[in-house]
């Protein structure tokens, strides 16, 4: 086989890390207000037209019916817009002076939770030693920074 049909496992240059990159900004669920604010809109008009222009043979009683749902809609967007405010690497502190080891390999996840949809972390983490004794599952509130859950435990793993 010749050197140039060699397969090399390499990763492309929009995804290597050591290329420097401008920084990644997290998602915010804040940008949900404007929608809110939209269906806000759209629902308060369509409760006008159907309230008002009742008699018009292009307005039935269905118009007020819809302009409830779509201000309810707003009210839910508005209620799932929770800010976040701690990031990863914040994320990653909290976690660490929780868990009660010091931290080595680790990884972290935006994901949402419950009927708001609130932001969260959820951390893997492994003790800082060469074959880590320890690892911990955490899940962190991103908007207020509590730790929700944790999980911590011997590490099973064979890493030999």
């Amino acid at each position: 086989m010749s050197e140039e049909s060699e397969i090399v496992d390499a990763l492309p240059e929009d995804l290597e890390a050591s290329f420097n990159s401008p920084e990644y900004q997290i998602p915010n669920n804040d940008r949900r207000r404007i929608a809110g604010f939209l269906y806000l809109a759209i629902g308060v008009v369509t409760l006008g037209l159907g309230m008002f222009a009742s008699g018009s043979p292009l307005v039935n009683d269905g118009f007020v019916y819809a302009g409830i749902g779509v201000i309810c809609l707003a009210g839910y967007c508005f209620f799932a817009s929770a800010s976040t405010r701690v990031d990863e690497v914040e994320a990653l502190g909290l976690a660490q002076s929780d868990v009660g080891f010091v931290v080595g390999p680790s990884s972290a996840q935006m994901m949402w939770r419950g009927w708001g949809s609130k932001p969260v972390w959820r951390l893997l983490l492994y003790s800082s030693e060469p074959q880590p004794k320890f690892r911990a599952f955490v899940i962190v509130d991103a908007v207020d920074g509590k730790i929700i859950e944790k999980l911590v435990e011997d590490n099973p793993e064979d890493w030999a």
